[in-house]
């Protein structure tokens, strides 16, 4: 019962893998991604409150993981179901497309139960290595041409963080003669006078600062989510987001609390560098994808805010707005493959008077940016409130007034887009159609995004829970 989730992940996997072999069974591998994802949230739910390790203590269920295993689940879910016509991948390698992205998948699920670095090492190859394949599947009719490009730099950049990250993990087997988290961690607590020991957890960080594109391991951000298909960059942007925050978690704990000024400093830097980067890159974009690429290296900094407290409050405050940072960007995503007709890359342009030609996009696109932006009362504002007040009760005052500014700063660019949906005349701009999924997807997206905005004390229960447990 404590690997059936991940055998049914598996076993659907083999499924997609045989559907592929087939000609033009697009369709089928589309409703089984469904159907997998949708079991696999199921069996996490029903196996939520058990608890035990797996394969000599490298794998572990419990409540923090079967958590993160259904946030991811359903992601896939929603990024298969609003981008489900795959405009821009061409209809031979659909079938691959979605095996891939269930791979990616299982590579997290895996990743959110490992509890030995080795294990965490080839999880995260496994999530990686699919993602590297599906940036170059765009089709080329699309007149898009920089997939390529935008596949060799994530590649190039990930073999880079992978490099460090397993210099780190070397450092930490040469410390301490082991790869398992819990040993480790009670090893490391003893070694405060070593500096090795900070070099070996900040090279091991590096690996997970690249997935969450934080500054200065961001650098593919941009060129991977503006030459990517839509699909793709929807979900490179919201789903492994999610195991890395969770595997952050377990990593930062790593850190000697009795030392961890080294850490808080180095957080913190990190934090003010990437959101001030990511919010003043993105106030020059007008390719709606790589303002959201700059835009996320901006909400990657708020998540390190979360984490420089160090205590249990601070990560499951991280934790909740990771998840309402990727509704807010599913419902972005939403519009984005409503409006591009081939797949192409939409531009603040392509929004002109969609107020008119697509109500209802419009205001999902008003809710997503005024809750990126941290307009109350939606799940955005929430997050930052409670990030920026469990900083400054830390103690990080200098910390919370540039996460103040930069929210500031953030404001300008996303209600540009909202200015210009709801205030320019379309011109010869033609009516947007949409889907009986989308205006479902796109309900739900809003609901969500509104109702842990107002009450967020459901989510944050849950998540204090998550971090309790793995504390």
């Amino acid at each position: 019962m404590l690997f059936l989730p991940e055998l049914f992940l598996l076993g659907g996997s083999l499924i997609l893998f045989f559907i592929t072999l087939g000609d033009e069974k697009g369709a089928l591998a589309k409703n089984v991604t469904i159907a997998i994802g949708l079991g696999m949230a199921l069996l996490c739910y029903m196996s939520i409150d058990k608890q035990g390790t797996l394969f000599y203590t490298a794998y572990k269920v419990d409540y923090f993981s079967q958590f993160f295993k259904i946030i991811i689940s359903l992601g896939l879910v929603a990024v298969v179901i609003l981008t489900s016509d795959m405009k821009g991948i061409n209809a031979k390698v659909k079938p691959e497309y979605y095996l891939f992205m269930t791979l990616s998948c299982l590579g997290l699920v895996f990743l959110v139960s490992a509890n030995e670095l080795i294990t965490i090492f080839i999880s995260l190859e496994l999530s990686s290595y699919a993602l590297y394949l599906m940036v170059p599947m765009r089709d080329d009719a699309t007149g898009e041409i920089k997939q390529m490009e935008a596949a060799i730099k994530y590649i190039m950049f990930g073999v880079l963080s992978t490099g460090a990250m397993l210099f780190g993990t070397s450092y930490v087997y040469g410390l301490t003669g082991s790869t398992s988290l819990p040993e480790v961690v009670m090893a490391l607590s003893s070694m405060s006078d070593n500096p090795i020991s900070y070099l070996a957890v900040f090279l091991i960080l590096i690996g997970f600062f690249y997935k969450l594109a934080i500054f200065p391991f961001h650098f593919w951000v941009p060129d991977v989510y503006e030459g990517a298909a839509n699909a793709t960059t929807a979900f490179i942007a919201t789903v492994p987001k999610v195991g890395a925050v969770a595997i952050m978690v377990k990593i930062v704990l790593m850190a000697n609390p009795n030392g961890a000024d080294w850490l808080i400093l180095m957080l913190s830097i990190a934090a003010v560098s990437s959101m001030f980067y990511g919010n003043l890159s993105a106030l020059v974009q007008t390719d709606i994808k790589r303002m959201l690429g700059f835009s996320g290296i901006a909400h990657a900094g708020f998540i390190l805010v979360g984490m420089v407290t160090l205590d249990e409050l601070g990560f499951a405050r991280a934790m909740y707005y990771i998840i309402g940072y990727v509704l807010m960007n599913l419902a972005c995503f939403l519009v984005i493959c409503a409006v591009s007709q081939k797949g192409e890359n939409v531009s603040r342009d392509d929004l002109k008077g969609l107020y008119k030609r697509a109500p209802f996009l419009a205001l999902v696109l008003l809710v997503s940016m005024f809750a990126m932006a941290g307009i109350p009362p939606f799940v955005g504002f929430a997050g930052k409130f409670m990030l920026l007040i469990g900083a400054l009760k830390a103690g990080h005052l200098v910390l919370v007034i540039l996460a103040a500014i930069n929210t500031a700063i953030a404001i300008y660019y996303y209600l540009s887009v909202v200015r210009v949906a709801f205030t320019s005349d379309p011109g010869d701009r033609p009516d947007v159609e949409v889907r009986g999924s989308m205006w479902a997807m796109g309900l739900v997206l809003m609901a969500l995004i509104l109702y842990l905005g107002v009450a967020p004390d459901t989510l944050m229960a849950i998540t204090q829970k998550a971090v309790q447990v793995v504390m």
